[in-house]
């Protein structure tokens, strides 16, 4: 259970117990970099930041400060260390020790008045660029709905919820420190980290004064300008021409990606005739990780 913070402190740092049985990996704390949340608070950027030693997920003490009406917005939650990251449909999320893993709560006047697809489709981009912009070798793309990759390799994760007091969390995961040598033997061939792409890591700190102010302007303009963040997605999509198949409720898609429609749907050129997916996964069921103590194939 993981120690809350009173409401008027605006940032906390809750240094917890070592992990039970640490690999050498856990316990090599130079994989930890230095991180400074209060250098993360400003008018244009957080207005409370927790820095957790580990965490389940980062998303579980988002959730608590969301619920809580008092809490100061935007709040984010970043863990050195992230036991049991998770995405979409139940999928758990992998990462070496010390990379980033950050939740933003954000109340819902901020993601303005753009339609629930955008929410996800605006972390993505602002991710994307994020990483471009710091790292120009890393041509970083988005994968919709909500991953970014380079090379077809999954280098960041993003999920978004809803909670309540009209709040909405988005959970980043970043691939910054590691190698994809350590990941399981399941997902082995799905996924990047920057130390492979660039020989280096990047700095939470760094990446973060660098996102945090790009994604919540991006929400701002999506409220003014819907359109805007299409334009800025399309050269960032790796769909767009590519046959795929997206998994909806059970049945498969099968078409010609067109890229997103104005509203931020994926268009989908099959053919029984043109589909614009709401939500949908480019997944198979049975490829999606849920941990090694289940059954996966290989990548």
């Amino acid at each position: 259970m993981l120690r809350a913070a009173q409401a008027c402190d605006p940032v906390c740092t809750n240094a917890q117990t070592p992990l039970p049985m640490p690999s050498h990996e856990d316990t090599d704390n130079d994989l930890i970099d230095p991180l400074d949340p209060a250098a993360l608070l400003g008018p244009d950027r957080l207005a409370a930041c927790e820095r957790l030693a580990e965490a389940g997920s980062t998303m579980d003490r988002a959730r608590e400060i969301a619920d809580d009406p008092t809490s100061r917005l935007p709040c984010g939650v970043i863990a050195d260390r992230q036991l049991a990251g998770r995405g979409r449909r139940a999928a758990r999320w992998w990462q070496p020790t010390g990379s980033l893993a950050v939740s933003i709560v954000v109340s819902a006047d901020q993601t303005g008045s753009g339609p629930p697809p955008a929410w996800s489709l605006a972390c993505g981009v602002a991710v994307a660029e994020t990483i471009r912009s710091l790292e120009p070798a890393v041509q970083a793309q988005v994968r919709w709905p909500n991953d970014v990759e380079v090379n077809g390799r999954k280098l960041a994760g993003i999920l978004v919820e809803g909670a309540g007091h009209r709040r909405v969390i988005f959970g980043i995961g970043i691939n910054t420190t590691g190698s994809a040598a350590s990941t399981p033997k399941a997902i082995a061939g799905r996924v990047a980290t920057l130390p492979d792409l660039v020989g280096r890591s990047l700095g939470r700190q760094r990446l973060l004064e660098a996102l945090i102010p790009r994604l919540l302007q991006l929400l701002e303009d999506v409220c003014r300008d819907p359109a805007g963040l299409i334009e800025r997605y399309r050269p960032l999509c790796c769909l767009t021409g590519r046959t795929i198949r997206v998994h909806i409720n059970g049945e498969i898609h099968e078409g010609r990606c067109g890229g997103l429609a104005p509203d931020g749907r994926l268009v989908l050129d099959t053919a029984a005739g043109r589909m614009l997916v709401v939500s949908g996964s480019l997944t198979p069921p049975e490829d999606v990780w849920r941990g090694d103590h289940e059954r996966m194939p290989e990548a």
